[in-house]
């Protein structure tokens, strides 16, 4: 999958960063925020604004991209709770969904952001940051901003592939079990085996067995969903549970990133919601 990253660099150089977008109500597992924070694809959202100057970057080799949250006073916002061990997460979608990382930023003093992109194939990108601000009128709430960016060169689009309950990833088979209606919360399971046997040693990532992003084909709507499942030492799988809801029909390309021995993986497939 061409643009695909695990972020594992950029989250092992930084704790500055942060991944609200959760709200851990009476239904683990689910994004109970998306409602409020939208769909993730405007770069304003009750005040606060994504800003960046980068609108062009390089293909074919790394580069950083910088950015500010701003408030409703125009000022770049500084404070930002922390939620699953980071104060920031931030995406990078290609427009046909073939291309994805997601990376943990650092920020400097003055509230300048810096994500460090591997190399990105030519063509448009939508880059998302999710946070939580800890002060202002702000404060506790979820937000999803995104601003899109060109990758210089020959952009080719590529198909996304066809709809589908398994995928394979370094070895490991994912397979999706559960029939989503889109705008309703729906149980979703996620199963993890490796050479036919079931997976059992699933390490904890970002304080869950499992992050999960998913994008809508065609206008790149964003969701965020977490395991029910309780962390409990190096023993996740091979089942996952989700309570998930997705909010628009068609088809969603799902990533899912899980740990064993260290090592982040990221399983990327195709779910269509009726």
């Amino acid at each position: 999958m061409p643009g695909m990253d695990h972020g594992s660099h950029a989250s092992a150089s930084s704790s500055e960063s942060g991944m609200p977008g959760m709200d851990h109500g009476s239904m683990p597992g689910m994004d109970h925020g998306s409602m409020a924070k939208g769909d993730g694809l405007s770069d304003t959202k009750d005040g606060y604004r994504l800003v960046s100057d980068a609108k062009e970057l390089p293909a074919g080799k790394a580069a950083g991209y910088k950015f500010t949250i701003t408030g409703p006073d125009g000022k770049p916002v500084t404070g930002f709770a922390a939620d699953q061990t980071k104060r920031m997460h931030f995406y990078a979608v290609r427009s046909d969904l073939t291309g994805f990382q997601h990376i943990h930023p650092t920020m400097a003093e003055d509230g300048t952001w810096t994500a460090d992109l591997a190399a990105l194939e030519p063509g448009t990108w939508r880059t998302y940051a999710s946070f939580t601000p800890d002060s202002g009128p702000g404060k506790g709430k979820d937000f999803v901003l995104s601003r899109t960016v060109t990758v210089a060169g020959d952009a080719k689009t590529t198909p996304l592939p066809a709809a589908s309950a398994s995928t394979e990833v370094d070895g490991y088979t994912v397979t999706v079990k559960g029939d989503l209606m889109a705008g309703m919360a729906h149980p979703m399971t996620v199963n993890i085996s490796k050479d036919g046997k079931p997976v059992t040693d699933l390490q904890p990532y970002l304080d869950t067995y499992a992050h999960l992003t998913a994008f809508h084909e065609g206008d790149q709507t964003f969701a965020h969903l977490h395991p029910e499942t309780k962390v409990n030492g190096d023993k996740g799988g091979p089942d996952l549970p989700f309570h998930a809801q997705l909010d628009k029909p068609g088809n969603w390309r799902l990533f899912l990133q899980f740990q064993t021995g260290g090592k982040l993986h990221t399983a990327a497939l195709t779910l269509r919601v009726g």
